[in-house]
């Protein structure tokens, strides 16, 4: 079972042909809304991929609430821990250039009042062996709390350190897995402008020092990791990215069903970075993860 502490937000989507630079104006070629989130992302990345999902976490009262965990219901996963208040439901502002990249925009709102009680009483409901995952979506002080509760409770806990807060490198190392990118990972491990063989050798050190599982995804380049002194690649797939907003959140899910249910660290990671390249291949965070079914058939 997996529970994912974390965001939850509407998504507002505009693409351009190419992203503006500061204080310019381009044209949009289309607008759409699709939820979102970090924690509700990952949390639907983990239910498509075949695992009992609850997400804990907040919505407003208002009318981008029932369209925020519109597919995580269809999708089955228990919103039990996930509750309302008064301030508006989160939002991401999301721009889409032509080649696929963007620039986002995170407004927290109600995820800003997912508390310390509230990652309490996720952890409570989890039993020892399940599988805790978190980002930063939320205040620091929550994600705290529910990692040092899932450490004494036997619960294996999964951070990303994203998006990239102050609190992100000291967080980061208080998980049993740790999933950056490569400039978040600097921020991890203290340095800056790392070639290849200078971060894996920080990721070994860092693995060292905390006896944690360091995974660094490289976009394009698939990801590598660090597991109990082994260094693990895995590729993804070669595509022509058509919006690449949900690609990391899609990884993390996946890895995180991919364990939960027994599955060898290195084949996980690979199933892990083929269902981000998939999640590349349609626009939107949700709308674009793919099904077990896919993500299998391309391994």
């Amino acid at each position: 079972m997996i529970t994912v502490f974390g965001s939850i937000n509407m998504d507002l989507i505009a693409t351009t042909a190419r992203l503006p630079k500061p204080g310019e104006t381009v044209a949009g070629t289309s607008f759409s809304t699709a939820a979102g989130g970090k924690g509700a992302n990952q949390a639907l990345a983990a239910r498509r991929a075949g695992a009992s999902v609850r997400m804990a976490g907040a919505v407003g009262s208002d009318s981008f609430a029932d369209g925020a965990l519109a597919l995580l219901k269809q999708a089955g996963a228990d919103l039990s821990l996930t509750k309302t208040v008064g301030e508006p439901t989160g939002t991401a502002h999301i721009l889409v250039g032509g080649d696929g990249e963007n620039v986002i925009v995170v407004v927290a709102s109600a995820n800003g009042a997912v508390s310390e009680d509230d990652a309490q009483s996720a952890v409570e409901k989890m039993a020892a062996g399940d599988t805790l995952m978190l980002q930063l979506e939320i205040p620091p002080a929550s994600v705290e709390k529910a990692l040092t509760a899932a450490k004494s409770s036997g619960i294996t806990s999964i951070i990303n350190i994203a998006p990239l807060t102050a609190d992100a490198a000291r967080l980061g190392r208080m998980a049993d897995i740790v999933v950056a990118n490569e400039t978040e990972f600097e921020l991890l491990a203290g340095r800056e402008g790392l070639s290849a063989a200078e971060r894996e050798e920080a990721m070994q050190k860092l693995s060292r020092e905390t006896g944690q599982t360091v995974i660094v995804t490289l976009g394009a380049e698939g990801v590598v990791a660090v597991r109990n002194g082994d260094i693990h690649r895995a590729k993804g797939l070669k595509i022509e990215p058509v919006d690449t907003v949900g690609a990391g959140d899609t990884f993390c899910g996946y890895l995180a069903a991919s364990l939960d249910a027994g599955i060898d660290f290195a084949a996980a990671l690979r199933r892990a970075a083929v269902a981000g390249s998939l999640a590349c291949l349609n626009p939107g965070a949700q709308p674009a993860i793919p099904q077990a079914v896919e993500v299998d058939a391309k391994i």
